[in-house]
């Protein structure tokens, strides 16, 4: 077992115990998958991206280009009306879909969902009844696992019959905030660390507690605590780009637990070295998508 690379009252105030676990760059490098010279696009997925609404556009642009950066081989973006020459302009290399509605995302091409190896939603949907409507499409219809951030947490804790119909291995990104209204209330790290575990459990999900020393969650019961990452990672956009690097993984046919393990990794690294060009007040999500290709370098190396 890993000695904790934090002192005990860190260790204490994330909740790690003896029995956890610590991605570290020893743990995590031999995970990556190595690409054969002889792979095209399609060799590495084809993700779909349901994200954004009018005024929160930059979070699917964020999620898009992070995807991108992180190996997805094609991705397509389901995007409200409002939204298609931003993302078109923004992320060239990202296909758009639009939804019917022009502010909001209300309802899927159903056919083709089968065509996508994995699916993201949630950052910057909205709570509206068009987006619910939009993820109970998704929740019916869609058999593999999810990615779901942002508004997708918000609507399942608003509907929590929802979360029976998750596909198993599914992953989840929540923020305490989020968290918390997924699994209650808590009075400590280690309580909400335990309620976590047994939401995991119970919905067969990876599921993630962010913030500092990031925590992955497995459907076993299974504890990965984080050792990258930095405080100037918390400002606005940051879950948005984490979201896109655990699509891109699963994409390319990372098992769920493993994507989650590697993009926290991944991203918590770029961000380091995005702080190396930057002050932590300064730092943007921006950034952290900026450098994730030195991320995989640097991961690779080992």
């Amino acid at each position: 077992m890993n000695k904790p690379p934090f002192p005990p009252e860190t260790a204490e105030r994330i909740g790690y115990a003896p029995g956890h676990h610590l991605l570290t760059q020893e743990e995590v490098a031999p995970l990556l998958h190595t690409r054969s010279p002889f792979a095209h696009k399609g060799t590495f997925g084809h993700a779909l991206l349901i994200a954004g609404s009018k005024g929160m556009m930059g979070a699917a642009q964020l999620a898009a280009k992070a995807c991108l950066r992180s190996g997805a081989g094609l991705l397509t973006v389901h995007i409200p009306a409002c939204g298609y020459a931003i993302l078109q302009c923004g992320v060239p290399e990202a296909m758009a879909e639009c939804d019917a509605e022009t502010d909001c995302v209300s309802s899927l091409s159903l056919p083709a969902l089968s065509h996508y190896t994995a699916v993201g939603i949630g950052p910057g949907i909205g709570r509206s009844g068009n987006a619910l409507q939009a993820l109970k499409q998704l929740l019916q219809y869609y058999r593999r696992p999810l990615l779901c951030d942002a508004d997708a947490l918000n609507l399942l804790s608003e509907n929590p019959t929802l979360l029976e119909f998750l596909p198993p291995n599914s992953v989840l990104t929540p923020h305490p905030g989020e968290l918390e209204r997924l699994i209650g209330p808590t009075a400590d790290a280690a309580e909400r660390l335990q309620k976590t575990q047994e939401f995991a459990w119970r919905h067969r999900c990876v599921c993630l507690i962010k913030g500092a020393h990031t925590a992955v969650v497995c459907p076993n019961r299974q504890v990965f605590f984080n050792t990258t990452g930095n405080p100037g990672m918390a400002t606005a956009g940051s879950g948005d780009v984490l979201s896109g690097v655990i699509l891109a993984l699963m994409a390319q046919s990372y098992p769920s637990d493993t994507a989650a393990c590697l993009g926290v990794f991944l991203h918590g690294l770029a961000g380091d070295l995005a702080l190396a060009a930057q002050s932590e007040e300064s730092l943007l999500a921006g950034d952290i998508v900026s450098h994730l290709g030195p991320a995989f370098k640097k991961l690779r190396s080992e």
